[in-house]
């Protein structure tokens, strides 16, 4: 049995040459215990089979995110629709992005990003749901992303100073831009409120053809109280199910 609670998110296993019930039955099985990411068409079916829905795009999108001071009254609207279905379905997480730098200052562009979540902070403390907003790398996969270092979304998290909005820290987008991982785990753990994973290059499986090694990393994570999901993101190479049950033993420690 894994220690840390462990989630797989749908849109990387899906269509995959699994049928969605199939996918879930045997997820549940492995011993994963909730699923990302995934279309409201499939959050019944995911209950029936025993999972928590962990977490859901809180706005869209990546690129125009809340960096932008006339995103506000969009951004709010969705974000309150998205907290009313958080708390019918008990789904603990909404995943939230800066956007794009678009020639924004990045020390402006915190502040209009801490200012948007402060205006939002609220709803979502009366909802009793968590706003990660997501670390993305701007090197390989959301080229001018503007949260894309840790520092800076820790600077944006204790300006807005509420406790229902973190960071998702997601392990293969800082291997990417930082490495240090566990170190900066230790650090700055009480900022995060969500993990994800996936194998750098490529983000495939978590295996020996790439360059990060879990087990550690979990154990940090763990070492830190942390009671909240591990998130598998990566796309397989070969089968999904399993690729998530080699990924779920690996980070079982």
């Amino acid at each position: 049995m894994s220690q840390i609670k462990q989630s797989l998110s749908w849109w990387c296993y899906a269509n995959r040459g699994v049928e969605p019930a199939a996918l879930l039955r045997a997820a549940a099985e492995i011993g994963y215990q909730g699923v990302e990411l995934v279309g409201q068409e499939y959050w019944q079916l995911i209950k029936d089979h025993g999972l928590e829905i962990v977490s859901i795009n809180g706005h869209g999108t990546i690129e125009d995110g809340l960096n932008r001071r006339g995103a506000k009254a969009r951004i709010t609207k969705e974000v309150q629709a998205n907290l009313a279905l958080a708390q019918q379905w008990n789904i603990p997480n909404l995943i939230c992005f800066s956007g794009s730098r678009a020639g924004l200052d990045d020390e402006l562009g915190a502040e209009i990003t801490a200012e948007n979540l402060r205006h939002i902070a609220p709803y979502a403390e009366d909802a009793g749901v968590t706003l990660v907003v997501e670390l993305l790398n701007s090197k390989v996969d959301h080229a001018d992303y503007q949260c894309d270092h840790t520092e800076w979304g820790v600077k944006v998290i204790e300006m807005v100073n509420s406790p229902r909005v973190k960071l998702l820290y997601d392990i293969y987008h800082m291997q990417i831009m930082e490495g240090d991982l566990i170190r900066t785990i230790q650090k700055y753990h009480q900022h995060f409120a969500h993990y994800h994973t996936a194998g750098n290059p490529g983000r495939h499986d978590l295996d020996d053809a790439q360059e990060i090694y879990y087990p550690p990393i979990v154990r940090a994570i763990i070492e830190t109280g942390y009671e909240g999901y591990l998130g598998q993101e990566f796309v397989p190479k070969g089968d999904p199910v399993a690729a998530l049950k080699a990924a779920y033993e690996l980070c079982a420690v």
